[in-house]
């Protein structure tokens, strides 16, 4: 019998105010994505985004500011952000649009299925900026950093490339470090922030006084 996947998210619907839904109607053929449960065919980044540039994946994007902070400062790469909020998805295709972000994509549905259709080492870096703690113990299995997925996001990268995870639950940073250090495949680098812009969850956890940690890892070349 198969079962469904464990979800890492909350489905999350919301209405999208006038600016966002004019930005989706605008935006959506041309930098949109969508993630549909079961396909495993091949995504090629350099298709998505015209250009043979270093590519940067954001996993959970929430409403975009932090995404877009980051791509307008580093136009260098393209940026392939994924989210299932739909206000976050409007939002930051009108930020897109404000902004000429023409070096960023945005990508609704699941991130482990959007993994699935990248080519190993396909990516420069890959940021996981406070995902859901899910911070009761029987849901821990639902958190996005497990040995599984670390494995496939590694893969993912390109030898040398980064994956940055930041949290504000002190719990999740040591079963992220725990797992994020087991990963044969991985090395630490440091846990700072390099520039990493403050997302509002962040400012959220530093108000209820839940310290933040970043943790940056780097794939082996050998």
């Amino acid at each position: 019998m198969n079962h469904p996947p464990i979800r890492t998210f909350h489905p999350r619907r919301g209405r999208m105010g006038p600016r966002h839904a004019d930005a989706h109607t605008a935006l959506w053929p041309a930098h949109g994505l969508l993630i549909e449960d079961g396909d495993r065919s091949p995504l090629d980044l350099d298709e998505l985004f015209g250009r043979d540039n270093p590519k940067v994946l954001e996993i959970g994007f929430g409403m975009g500011d932090t995404l877009a902070a980051t791509a307008r400062a580093d136009p260098g790469r393209d940026y392939l952000g994924i989210e299932v909020h739909t206000p976050g998805i409007g939002n930051l295709l009108a930020l897109i649009q404000d902004q000429d972000l023409s070096h960023v994509r945005v990508a609704r549905g699941d991130a482990m299925q959007l993994a699935h259709r990248l080519a190993a080492g396909s990516l420069d870096a890959i940021h996981v900026y406070f995902p859901d703690p899910w911070p009761k113990a029987r849901h821990h299995k639902r958190r996005l950093i497990q040995p599984g997925n670390v494995a496939l996001l590694r893969e993912r990268l390109r030898a040398g490339g980064i994956l940055h995870c930041a949290t504000d639950w002190p719990d999740y940073a040591e079963a992220m470090a725990a797992t994020l250090d087991a990963d044969p495949g991985l090395e630490p680098v440091d846990r700072d922030r390099a520039g990493r812009p403050e997302t509002k969850f962040e400012l959220r956890g530093t108000r209820a006084g839940r310290p933040i940690t970043d943790l940056r890892y780097r794939r082996r070349t050998c």
